[in-house]
């Protein structure tokens, strides 16, 4: 197996060059043997998203795992938070076959040692130690196949409360894994729903799913203008990311979408905790001190962010790429479908529209996340020498899974991916023309040092 496929919070890498059937064999072994060892484990959870290479590589896991000795529990095809819901109720580990968000002729496994969130760090670490050592338990495990559907379709919906209005959704499930329950998570409510990119007999034929929530904007936008709807959602392809659109067309930073949630659960919460991710705009942090509640900030991966909202109990988190964290009525899943509804709902009890909800937030001039291809051997290596310029110039940051150079009203974050060979760049400030120096002088650091 090739080294650079063993991520931050993942086992991630192209198909079939890096993931492949005996990859995932691999990894049955290793997961199998190590639960077992290391954790006195007997059982486990698997399930896998709609990618055309998850189901071989679903029976090639499975594979492994019972020839360990393990038992496993199979709930075939979910969405990355049924995935979550199943290993809560049924108090397991396990492994989700997804590569989230990343390009489609790409997959990976997510997989939990702990009961907070999917393996991380240096966990990741020693079971890549483990599998290369190559000694695993055999045995003959079992396999009991079952569904969570109506299960997890009541847990969400016991957790809507909605209000008298009739709210008028376009939804984008981009042809992913949220195709297999979100209609039906829908369809028991009062609502108004058109779908787009959907393939609704569930059965995913010669299909690629696209699984970036960016790439199919425009049509949500032309979509959601067209039937004049209140609001457009869309969805990455395994369902823990999520995107959204006023009922004007405009795309609603994540941020955003925090704050007026913020708003409405403030006074509802014991916990006057809030956690964001160092990418997010600083008006999250703003609005949380302004209510007089305690801003927790995180380092970038839903591995770190979902430890630390379980551990802590802390009702709601967010990371700006769409990741989200409901733990106030429910336990944290990460549910794309979920965090829509939470809107839908706050929209089903005002007058005011989306927009205008959003325009009372206030705003901070930032430029979206930007990526710069960047090795994988030397991505961390731009990152030591941009510290090091930092430290010449005495900037003031912080090392939250890279730097975030923290100025008067403005700061900076520049990071090398855990989920890809990129170096990214996201940076905020109050003043236009201090934003557009700022930028310029990181691009022009990572293309230099990128270079030497």
């Amino acid at each position: 197996m090739k080294d650079n496929i063993f991520r931050e919070y993942d086992i991630r890498g192209k198909v079939p060059s890096e993931i492949n059937e005996k990859v995932a064999y691999k990894i049955g072994l290793g997961y199998g043997s190590y639960l077992q060892e290391f954790l006195n484990q007997k059982e486990c959870v698997i399930s896998h998203d709609n990618r055309l290479s998850s189901e071989k590589l679903h029976k090639s896991l499975l594979k492994g795992l019972l020839e360990t000795g393990i038992n496993v529990i199979d709930y075939g095809l979910t969405t990355t938070p049924m995935h979550y819901y199943a290993r809560h109720i049924n108090n397991l580990f396990g492994i989700m076959i997804t590569a989230s968000h990343n390009p489609s002729d790409e997959n990976g496994f997510k997989f939990s040692f702990d009961e907070f969130a999917n393996a991380r760090g240096v966990m990741i670490k020693d079971l890549k130690t483990y599998i290369e050592n190559n000694v695993f338990i055999k045995g003959r495990g079992k396999v009991e196949n079952r569904s969570i559907k109506e299960d997890y379709i009541n847990y969400v919906i016991s957790n809507i409360k909605m209000g008298k209005k009739k709210i008028k959704v376009v939804v984008d499930p981009a042809n992913g894994a949220t195709t297999c329950i979100v209609k039906d998570i829908f369809s028991k409510l009062n609502l108004d729903v058109t779908y787009i990119n959907d393939i609704s007999d569930g059965s995913f034929p010669n299909h690629h799913p696209d699984p970036s929530i960016e790439s199919n904007l425009q049509m949500l936008k032309d979509k959601v203008l067209d039937v004049k709807a209140d609001i457009g959602i869309s969805f990455d392809g395994d369902g823990d990311r999520l995107g959204l659109v006023d009922e004007i067309g405009n795309m609603v930073a994540i941020e955003d979408y925090a704050v007026i949630i913020l708003r409405n659960i403030i006074d509802k919460v014991k916990v006057k905790k809030f956690l964001y991710d160092a990418k997010c705009s600083d008006n999250f942090k703003d609005e949380i001190l302004k209510l007089k509640a305690n801003p927790i900030i995180c380092r970038t991966g839903s591995s770190y962010t979902q430890e630390k909202i379980l551990k802590e109990n802390i009702p709601f988190g967010i990371q700006c790429v769409g990741h989200i964290s409901f733990n106030d009525r429910l336990f944290s899943t990460e549910s794309a479908i979920y965090s829509a509804l939470r809107i839908i709902e706050i929209l089903s009890k005002t007058d005011k529209t989306l927009s205008e909800l959003i325009a009372t937030v206030p705003k901070y001039y930032n430029i979206p996340e930007r990526k710069y291809p960047s090795s994988d051997n030397n991505k961390f290596k731009v990152i030591e020498k941009i510290k090091n310029y930092c430290n010449c110039k005495n900037f003031k940051y912080l090392e939250i899974d890279g730097l975030k150079v923290i100025f008067k009203d403005s700061w900076a974050y520049v990071r090398a991916s855990n989920t890809g060979p990129n170096i990214t760049l996201r940076c905020e400030s109050k003043n236009k023309k201090d934003l557009d120096n700022l930028v310029k002088l990181f691009e022009t650091l990572i293309k230099n040092y990128n270079e030497n």
